[in-house]
């Protein structure tokens, strides 16, 4: 099997210099083909796209929304100049925004401070209206009266309006019909265009735009930019570091090539294939065209080695191809696994990155052994037998290799101490995400969001559906006692900000049918009474502001919705644990319940998500670890091997643990991301130096100075571009994209010291044959 495997090789060079042009004319074809996909992407950024259809959180979520109404919303905060929202311009500004709301897109619901649904009792009759009608005409004593009652409800305030009046909102409740995938969009642009109109009509009154629509749209926007500005980047970046190092006009002519190809193809067959880009597999185009550098690199640099070596333009491609066409195909081969692997993450987001990067990386695989000889073969190449910055980087490595040879019982040592000493570091890793502060303050959602936390509320929201245990069970004094008990209970938790309950109208309408008697501001003793409270309410109410989400159709359950404001994920999750220890010990069994909503889901979603990767890590050790034994035809270096690729991520989450700390959403998929990346150096280094041992009958270190002196250059520069290329990806504005893209960075960067220190060190020591066996 070797011995075909040593034919094939030999002879593949020769075939793709016969077969040249016909080579170039079907590789054009594929990607023509390929392309045409590329007009069938779409953008889904629904921010619920990151869980699963297994998962329980969001299972739980979809329930209590089916029970009741899912919010959706745009909220418009409102903060005058003057610092005081109860003034009649103010207020008749909010009338204004507050009909005019009703007028966005599929908007089923608008709330403010001035529709709030105000109710007093005339003789028997309940009078519900908006709490502000005609705020134009209306006078100082009717504006004082109208903060009193505002700032004094308990469904008002820290939730439409500051404690202090000086911020309010209006928000819109959207029920997007979920057929196409402009819809967020669309719903963004038209409040987009009333906030402007808005402001140019209010100039001393600040708008800023929030909600879970404003989010989703964020997501969309923070992808876009990305691929706008970071692809091009990173393009003039390879090109820069490709063409300094290569010195050479066609070859990075050609790699360019290679990269453009394999981009289009991995985008195109993701699009013939019905894969959509979301926030996540939007950095896809970037990874692959990181990637897709260092097959090419190697190919080059050993094709330009042997050129000044003597050799002409067909036999150094045939040559590089032989030497090269095994380690090429097992990195493209574990690259693949471990993006592969993602499919087991618990976001189907990275489901999509994983295997749009695989096919992207398996075309650049294909494109380098076949399409780039052929190329450079109808090319001219002009090689200057030696460059400035070529005879640097062989000095360089003839000096590092002697270092490590002289010193690796030492370097052993010392790296191996180091390596515990980084990797403790991952005992500092506290699991958490942040949803809202995913964005930096170049967008204008976070700027909004800052301001919203710190004037008016905050966007952790738990929600609960608090059963009865029957039909009409509600109306139940005992149980709307519970409810307000475990009300109570919340509102004395740290950083909850409000708590929104049907029992705080109950009350109210109880006190209003007593002649607006405070003593009467509590739960009726009897359910009858509760009832008809309700019933005339509810027939009172204009259209679109009626209960349902808070009661369920059958009167069975009551909605209670607890808004928290800075608390990590852990707190939420110490919370609602805490929560549901009250509801077990205090409340009746049938009102147990957990917590939901999509703080709760994105608290839980680091901790799934880690435990599904590690498992998929594990898997993608595994067949790599087999396909290296299988591939070196040695059981006891395809093991060591498991060394130097495992570490660097251990290392990199340890140094991170100990200066960030924490550990989100995006980092969770670093490990099985950057473990086939990683092996590709371990591999390329590995094969030399057996090469050299069984072909050229080396010594130790002959063989480490061989592999050092064929492959150093190469690993220089595909690191180097590797790092720049993750490393532009921190430029992004969303913080997910940035934090993966800078520890796989960190981690690639000690991938590749451990592969030129420790690696060699691990050889030496484990070769203690003068001559390694076959």
């Amino acid at each position: 099997m070797r011995m075909d495997m040593d034919r094939f090789e030999d002879v593949l060079g020769k075939w793709v210099i016969k077969l040249r042009w016909l080579i170039i004319a079907i590789t054009i074809l594929i990607v023509l083909i390929a392309a045409g996909g590329i007009r069938f992407l779409t953008f889904n950024n629904d921010l619920r796209i990151f869980f699963s259809e297994k998962n329980p959180q969001l299972q739980a979520l979809e329930e209590l929304e089916n029970t009741y109404n899912r919010i959706d919303n745009v909220a418009f905060v409102i903060a005058p100049n003057d610092g005081n929202v109860f003034t009649s311009k103010t207020l008749a500004m909010i009338e204004d925004l507050t009909e005019a709301s009703w007028k966005i897109p599929y908007s089923s619901r608008v709330d403010s401070i001035t529709n709030f649904q105000y109710t007093r009792a005339v003789g028997d009759e309940l009078i519900v209206e908006d709490l502000v009608r005609d705020a134009k005409g209306l006078s100082e004593t009717d504006i004082t009266r109208t903060r009193q009652i505002a700032l004094s409800e308990p469904l008002l305030v820290n939730r439409l309006i500051s404690v202090s009046g000086h911020v309010t909102s209006v928000s819109a409740n959207i029920l997007l019909p979920g057929k196409s995938t402009n819809e967020v969009p669309e719903v963004a642009l038209f409040a987009r265009k009333m906030a402007d109109d808005f402001r140019i009509k209010y100039p001393d009154i600040d708008i800023y735009l929030i909600g879970a629509v404003m989010f989703d749209n964020a997501f969309g926007e923070a992808a876009r930019d990305d691929l706008l500005t970071l692809v091009p980047a990173m393009f003039l970046v390879i090109l820069i570091i490709i063409g300094l190092t290569l010195r050479s006009f066609t070859g990075t002519f050609a790699t360019l090539i290679i990269i453009l190809f394999s981009m289009i193809t991995g985008l195109g067959i993701s699009g013939w294939f019905g894969i959509s880009l979301n926030p996540a597999s939007a950095n896809a185009p970037t990874i692959i065209l990181v990637l897709a550098v260092a097959d090419s690199v190697h190919l080059l640099t050993t094709m330009f080695q042997e050129m000044r070596m003597g050799k002409n333009k067909y036999e150094s491609i045939a040559e590089s191809l032989r030497i090269n066409l095994q380690p090429i195909s097992l990195t493209s081969a574990t690259t693949t696994i471990g993006f592969l692997t993602m499919n087991f993450s618990d976001a189907p987001p990275f489901h999509d990155l994983g295997n749009i990067v695989a096919i992207g990386v398996m075309a650049a695989f294909a494109y380098s052994i076949l399409f780039l000889p052929a190329l450079l073969s109808v090319m001219p190449i002009r090689i200057k037998p030696k460059t400035d910055t070529a005879d640097i980087i062989l000095k360089s490595c003839d000096k590092l290799a002697g270092f490590v040879v002289n010193r690796r019982k030492l370097l052993f040592r010392l790296i191996s101490v180091f390596i515990i000493a980084m990797t403790i570091g991952m005992t500092q890793i506290e699991l958490s995400d942040d949803w809202v502060g995913y964005f930096d303050e170049r967008y204008a959602i976070r700027r909004a969001t800052d301001f919203t936390r710190n004037n008016l509320s905050g966007f952790n929201v738990i929600e609960y559906s608090l059963n009865s245990g029957s039909t009409g069970g509600i109306n139940m004094p005992e149980y709307l006692l519970k409810v307000e008990e475990f009300a109570d209970w919340y509102r004395k938790q740290p950083k909850v900000m409000h708590v929104n309950t049907i029992t705080d109208t109950i009350k109210r309408l109880n006190k209003n049918m007593h002649g607006d008697d405070e003593s009467y501001y509590r739960v009726p003793e009897q359910p009858e009474l509760v009832a008809q409270y309700l019933l005339l309410y509810e027939m009172s109410l204009p259209f679109g502001l009626d209960l349902n989400n808070q009661i369920s159709i059958d009167k069975s359950a009551t909605r209670m919705i607890v808004t928290l404001r800075g608390t990590t994920t852990r707190e939420l999750q110490e919370m609602d644990d805490r929560a549901q220890d009250w509801l077990k010990t205090n409340a009746p069994e049938q009102m147990f319940t957990y917590g939901s909503g999509l703080s709760i889901i994105w608290s839980h979603i680091s901790h799934r998500n880690i435990n599904s990767m590690l498992s998929a890590s594990f898997l993608a050790l595994a067949l790599i670890s087999g396909l290296l034994i299988l591939a070196l035809r040695s059981l006891k270096f395809g093991v060591l091997s498991l060394i130097p690729n495992l570490s660097p991520a251990f290392m990199a989450f340890g140094f991170w643990g100990i200066v960030v700390g924490q550990v989100g959403l995006g980092l969770s998929i670093v490990v099985a991301m950057t473990l086939g990346i990683v092996v590709d150096d371990t591999v390329h280094f590995i094969t030399k130096y057996l090469r050299a041992r069984r072909e050229h009958n080396m010594s130790q270190s002959d063989a480490v100075r061989y592999s050092f002196n064929t492959v150093g250059t190469a690993l220089w520069v595909t690191t180097f571009a590797l790092v720049a290329g993750f490393l532009i990806l921190t430029f992004s504005g969303y913080k997910m994209n940035s934090d993966m893209g800078l520890l796989s960075a960190i981690t690639i960067t000690i991938a590749l010291a451990m592969d030129f220190l420790f690696l060699p060190t691990i050889l030496m020591r484990a070769d203690n044959k003068n001559k390694l066996a076959e």
